[in-house]
């Protein structure tokens, strides 16, 4: 069952700017070590960097709406992490608030599982998210 749905559209153009303002102060309030380190393997190309920070960007803005909440009560940016499974499948890994507020929503007896889709065309990137319960051991 679906308990959570978030979607985000943002201008990859923005988060250009905020990183060339405010630089790694902006870097490390966003995003986790995991995400930056994505990012830094496309060094060699600005434009895919940017785009790399505005997916997460846009995909930390989604599964905030999916949980409720925004980037707010006891929800923030460094708690929503984009990662990917085993085949690429991006998901979200979630602590702090957001964990707890992931737990919060999840009926008992079941498990939760965060389906994430993110994409860019320059200059837009946008995610989707899409937080279901479903019974343990289901793929």
């Amino acid at each position: 069952m679906i308990i959570g749905i978030g979607s985000d559209l943002i201008d990859i153009t923005r988060v250009a700017a905020a990183i060339e303002r405010h630089g790694d102060r902006f870097l490390n309030r966003i995003f986790t070590d995991a995400e930056r380190a994505r990012a830094a393997r496309r060094a060699k190309n600005h434009k895919m960097v940017v785009a790399t920070y505005a997916k997460r960007f846009a995909a930390k803005e989604a599964c905030s709406k999916a949980l409720g909440t925004g980037i707010r009560g006891g929800v923030w940016w460094r708690d929503m992490g984009v990662v990917n499974l085993p085949g690429g499948r991006p998901t979200m890994q979630l602590t702090g608030g957001a964990l707890a507020r992931l737990e919060a929503l999840t009926p008992p007896g079941y498990e939760a599982r965060v389906d994430l889709s993110i994409t860019d065309d320059w200059p837009l990137a946008q995610a989707f998210v899409i937080i279901s319960a479903v019974q343990p051991g289901t793929p």
